[in-house]
């Protein structure tokens, strides 16, 4: 999945950033704000890693396949909270407002944002661990590698999902006061760091 040596090293940096950032927010935060900064900190710092550029010597395949199951792992959360989230929904429909199970749709997005990028990860480690045994470049997997139509598919969901946060982030870093944890716990924060995750799971689906 790895491009020119130059844009794989922003790419990198910019998962990075955006992974240390979320780890900031996480100490700034409690409960489900803090677990899912969490979740989102191994996100993007595994990002990075699988960013590194095709210059760096490539890694053995069971390495992809680590990744694999870390982001495997990851996702098992999400998976976890679909349970009560539907019994939520169903305990509140009717009701005003509609938010549904602990604190309406936000929680219900984050863990389905969460769920689609932890498994988008694990998709590409794998195509990644393939690739390393038979594409042309071992352990950077080759053009057109993975599955056409998910790759489409996920493409278009961050395409989207860009495109809304973008869209989101400007009013609410305008409007919104500074909260008690500070700027690193603002939804602010919380937002662009989710935007810059989403522009790099763009950059590498496009490079898979």
């Amino acid at each position: 999945m790895h491009g020119p040596v130059v844009p794989g090293w922003l790419l990198v940096a910019l998962c990075a950033v955006a992974g240390v950032s979320c780890l900031v927010r996480a100490r700034g935060c409690a409960g489900h704000a803090g677990r899912s900064a969490t979740g989102e900190a191994v996100m993007g710092l595994g990002m990075a890693a699988m960013a590194v550029p095709a210059a760096v010597p490539a890694p053995p395949a069971w390495v992809w396949a680590g990744y694999a199951a870390l982001f495997t792992a990851a996702a098992v959360p999400a998976v976890g909270a679909v349970g009560p989230l539907r019994r939520g929904r169903t305990r509140t429909r009717g009701r005003a407002g509609g938010h549904g199970w602990a604190g309406g749709h936000g929680w219900a997005a984050d863990h389905g944002h969460h769920l689609v990028g932890s498994l988008a990860m694990v998709y590409m480690a794998l195509v990644m661990a393939v690739g390393g045994e038979t594409g042309p470049h071992p352990g950077h997997g080759g053009p057109g590698g993975g599955l056409p139509l998910l790759t489409a598919a996920l493409l278009a969901y961050y395409a989207v999902y860009v495109l809304r946060a973008g869209g989101r982030l400007v009013p609410v870093a305008t409007a919104s006061p500074v909260p008690p944890g500070g700027w690193a716990a603002g939804p602010q924060m919380a937002l662009a760091c989710r935007l810059a995750m989403a522009l790099g799971m763009v950059a590498m689906l496009l490079a898979l």
